[in-house]
């Protein structure tokens, strides 16, 4: 059985419980697999890039009909970092929904003269926002040469930079590691694992430390980065001080040198 992700961001738990670790979260319009209702209320999903969790029944739209439809849907993805959909197509309508970078929508009709593109939501309803809010939802990589897509990775992780710190986030509220590296793929239509980890039936593989480039990703124990080049990483940590989203370097003589990250490393990944 399939449903649909209807809230704007669906928690997915470690546990079927609210009172426990949050490990992912899913957006609006994704499809989720529905493995099991493990407690009333709470099911064990499967998202779309393979990571499994405990959701709450009021965040998704079941039916195998729903589902149908809406795979048969063109679609759009919310890049602005926050996205109102609106009752008409005027900033002083009525906000029927507030999405987030990542969600899904689809496009009915085409853009009016001033840029409002009316949609519609996983869940039926139509509104309106704006079409520069939205762009191409790509399923399969996004470009075909190995340097457009270190360049879209590593452009799409720089904006995030600013977002604060959020275990088991994935969106402009608030991202974790895994978060960042994982969503920068996704929006580019690559589905690496979600955690902080190389893992087998997953696209990053492990290359030399001396071969890494723009795009690839740094792990350490617990913890993972994408490099950009020239000694500078990005990544999401909760260091005191930094508390979200900032680039580092791997250079010593550089003040955003972090020591502890350098020589912990542990693997350098890539999917080229």
């Amino acid at each position: 059985m399939y449903a649909l992700v209807r809230s704007p961001i669906c928690p997915l738990m470690s546990r079927p419980s609210s009172q426990c670790e949050l490990a992912d979260e899913v957006l609006h319009g994704m499809t989720v697999e529905v493995l099991e209702e493990a407690l009333p209320g709470w099911y064990r999903v499967r998202a779309p890039y393979r990571y499994e969790g405990y959701a709450p029944e009021a965040g998704l739209l079941f039916g195998e009909g729903h589902a149908a439809r809406w795979a048969s849907l063109p679609k759009r993805v919310v890049v602005k970092s926050f996205c109102d959909v609106l009752s008409g197509p005027a900033v002083t309508c009525f906000p029927l929904e507030a999405l987030t970078r990542g969600a899904l929508v689809s496009p009915v009709g085409s853009p009016d003269a001033n840029g409002w593109q009316r949609v519609e939501l996983s869940d039926g309803r139509e509104g309106y926002t704006k079409c520069s809010f939205l762009s191409e939802y790509h399923e399969t990589p996004r470009f075909e040469r190995e340097e457009d897509m270190r360049r879209a990775v590593t452009e799409t992780a720089r904006t995030y930079l600013g977002t604060h710190y959020r275990w088991g986030g994935k969106t402009p509220m608030g991202i974790d590691c895994s978060g960042l590296v994982s969503m920068s793929y996704l929006l580019n239509g690559v589905a690496i694992y979600r955690d902080a980890d190389i893992r087998e039936g997953f696209p990053v593989h492990a290359i030399p430390r001396e071969e890494m480039a723009p795009g690839d990703l740094l792990f350490f124990p617990g913890h993972v980065a994408m490099y950009l080049g020239e000694g500078k990483y990005i990544h999401s940590t909760a260091k005191n001080g930094s508390d979200g989203v900032v680039i580092n370097s791997l250079d010593p003589a550089d003040p955003d040198y972090r020591e502890d990250l350098d020589k912990g490393m542990t693997a350098v990944g890539s999917i080229f």
